[in-house]
């Protein structure tokens, strides 16, 4: 029999820990149903959600016959083609596509980005207030910081900025049947606009990822035009998304807690620690996408069957108790800190090293620039979108209380 849990009620975002605690005293693995997915099993534990991820022969993001297990028979092709990205491809295939953009995305090439990372964050704390006072922290800076180092990763004209801004804010107001047929419109629009920049780096290179993936093509690298829309829709969406709402969602966290603050602002060398800390305890991204079980397997003690379909629920692991010791209880200097916000496995996130330094470098340069900021609300009055599978403050209003 399914549990029945509303995974985009305000009350599972507000408090994700008694709700994860619930279903987790159900059972390490439960049956129940998620939006647009449907039926589907889920993880609750560590164990079960890290066993899941590392087993990527058991538990596939495709059937045999090459079906994607997010994909709804009703869904219009175009979804299939942008979905057609590494994200969602088994082996060989995740490899051959990952190999072509790791390089960009190494320790060592992002540390170099570090300073200007800084440059811009700065640059935004500066103008958060430009407009007046009160600011909503997500709309002028957790959104705007990604998306900008993403653009520029890509080799995006700085002028189209706005516009990704735009499109991002629209995709991330989806709670609703009304509200995916706008994603698909606007998917499309960005389909579009990529196609025009591939086309144009084709012609006229170019610095950037975009200009790197028409070199590869050029060489006769084994990528698809349509495999290039997709990896660049999702470097732009996984870029940027997810790390938006590790910022804002660590600055609520911070606002709430004064005391954290200080601690924070008193020693910056700490927010390395403190942001392994926020992944685990904002956690961003809350499930995985879903997996087809190939074969007949237990997991957690629970018998799922070939062709069932299952996710993992990585707040629920990441809120574990088992895993860590007083987990509902946010603790910037948590050693050792085995949140798992990046996944594991093959899947294990390419940008994980972005997202920190873009993460760090927000918070250093929002509370250098603004060391007295303050709530302009009650934090019972922020809300977090209907949004299945992500975590996302809506409106973040804040005051420089100075």
């Amino acid at each position: 029999m399914a549990t029945r849990i509303d995974f985009t009620s305000e009350e599972f975002f507000r408090d994700p820990a008694t709700a994860v605690a619930a279903l987790r005293a159900i059972a390490p693995v439960i049956a129940t149903r998620f939006p647009i997915v449907g039926k589907v099993w889920v993880t609750t534990t560590y164990e079960t959600t890290a066993q899941m991820l590392k087993d990527s022969s058991t538990f596939t993001l495709r059937k045999e016959d090459g079906a994607l297990a997010g994909l709804q028979w009703w869904m219009p092709k175009s979804i299939a083609t942008i979905a057609n990205s590494m994200l969602t491809k088994d082996e060989p295939d995740h490899s051959r596509l990952r190999d072509f953009v790791d390089e960009a995305f190494r320790r060592r090439a992002v540390l170099e980005m570090e300073p200007h990372i800084r440059a811009i964050a700065d640059g935004l704390a500066d103008e958060l207030f430009a407009a007046g006072s009160p600011a909503d922290l997500v709309q002028r800076y957790a959104r705007i910081l990604p998306l900008s180092v993403i653009c520029e990763l890509l080799g995006l004209p700085a002028a189209d900025r706005p516009k990704f801004i735009g499109w991002a804010n629209a995709m991330g107001q989806i709670a609703s049947a009304f509200g995916f047929l706008r994603m698909l419109f606007i998917l499309g629009k960005m389909r579009r606009y990529l196609e025009e920049r591939l086309e144009a780096a084709r012609k006229e290179g170019g610095e950037g990822l975009i200009a790197e993936l028409v070199q590869v093509e050029r060489d006769g690298g084994r990528i698809t035009p349509d495999e290039m829309v997709s990896m660049v829709i999702l470097l732009l969406g996984a870029g940027s998304e997810t790390t938006t709402h590790l910022i804002s969602g660590s600055v609520f966290e911070l606002l709430k807690n004064p005391e954290m603050r200080d601690w924070l602002e008193a020693d910056w060398n700490r927010a390395a620690i403190a942001v392994e800390e926020f992944l685990r305890f904002v956690s961003p991204v809350q499930f995985s996408k879903p997996r087809y079980v190939r074969r007949d397997v237990e997991l957690g003690g629970i018998n799922l069957r070939k062709n069932d379909r299952v996710m993992a629920m990585i707040v629920a692991a990441n809120l574990d108790p088992a895993a860590h010791p007083q987990a509902e209880r946010m603790d910037l200097e948590r050693r050792p800190n085995r949140h798992i916000s990046f996944g594991t496995g093959i899947h294990f996130c390419l940008g994980h090293q972005l997202a920190r330094i873009e993460a760090i470098c927000a918070l250093k340069a929002l509370f250098t620039r603004w060391p007295k900021l303050q709530l302009a609300v009650q934090p019972s009055e922020i809300h977090w979108r209907r949004r299945p599978g992500i975590r996302s403050i809506a409106n973040l209003p804040v005051v420089p209380n100075a």
